[in-house]
């Protein structure tokens, strides 16, 4: 009895432990979660106004009183690193919910009507695989006249097809389990079926896409706002903050080092916690397998 009671761990803190014992994602977790707040928090927290123009401080290297140094305006860099940083990483976060959304709508309709909703859909699925993203985001990023909104719906609408395709071999399996089998014979309808019984199972794969997916549009956005394309100034975003410093990369590296060593240390604290995630997964496949 002691043995068999010592045994009864539930399944969420063990699937909690798996994660724990990725370090980088347990890393991740904290190291995200700094960045984060610090940008949410900036205008308590950061030392100026991102847009403070201060003509007898031009290009300062870091010191006491700018602790990243100022740009080609005089502008405090670690104030426009954090106000920055709350424009990319919202626009990463916002376009990953959409574009796996839309792919998790379109996925398990695929596979769960199958024959010609299946065949439709994927066919519009390869379509827009075929389709050059990046050229592709810069006409359309050039229409849009750089506005927060319309990047997360641009970034969003092209990056779904990855999720749809993995959402789909999912249903394809599940929908011929014995629960959902037992929902038909019951009389539920086949809306209330991919609603309660069939999404609900695929959770865990959409959740480890959309982690992934947040890292990529954080890249996206950075690139188009590199390209002159993105937010526009004097708003900050870390990849328009590149832009601005690209004649000065050998002069002045501060100016390029700071933004693009926190677009690297977010993109790889994402695709690290979306390893940890992974392991979540890995009982169920293990057990599967045997």
């Amino acid at each position: 009895m002691h043995e068999a009671g010592a045994r009864a761990v539930p399944t969420g803190l063990l699937q909690w432990g798996r994660f724990r014992e990725h370090s980088a994602a347990r890393a991740s977790v904290w190291v995200l979660g700094v960045v984060a707040a610090a940008c949410a928090l900036a205008p308590l927290v950061a030392p100026y106004d991102f847009d403070r123009i201060d003509l007898d401080s031009l290009r300062q290297p870091p010191s006491f009183a700018h602790l990243m140094g100022t740009d080609d305006l005089g502008r405090d860099v670690l104030t426009r690193m954090l106000f920055g940083g709350r424009v990319s990483i919202v626009i990463g976060v916002l376009a990953a919910v959409v574009g796996t959304t839309v792919g998790t709508a379109i996925g398990a309709l695929a596979g769960f009507y199958g024959r010609f909703v299946d065949g439709a859909l994927m066919r519009m699925t390869d379509v827009a695989y075929s389709i050059p993203t990046l050229p592709l985001l810069i006409v359309l990023s050039s229409y849009a006249h750089a506005k927060v909104g319309a990047m997360v719906l641009i970034i969003g609408f092209l990056s779904w097809m990855t999720t749809a395709r993995v959402v789909r071999a999912e249903v394809l399996s599940i929908r011929e389990r014995e629960f959902v089998e037992a929902a038909r014979g019951l009389g539920a309808t086949s809306a209330r079926i991919l609603l309660q019984h069939v999404l609900p199972n695929v959770l865990g794969p959409v959740f480890v896409g959309a982690t992934l997916a947040v890292g990529n549009a954080i890249v996206v956005e950075s690139a188009l706002s590199f390209l002159g394309l993105g937010v526009q100034p004097p708003t900050p975003t870390w990849g328009n903050m590149l832009m601005d410093s690209q004649a000065t990369m050998a002069t002045k590296p501060w100016l390029t080092l700071f933004p693009g060593l926190s677009i690297l240390v977010v993109v790889l604290a994402v695709n690290f916690i979306g390893e940890g995630l992974q392991q979540l997964l890995l009982p169920k496949v293990e057990k599967e397998a045997t």
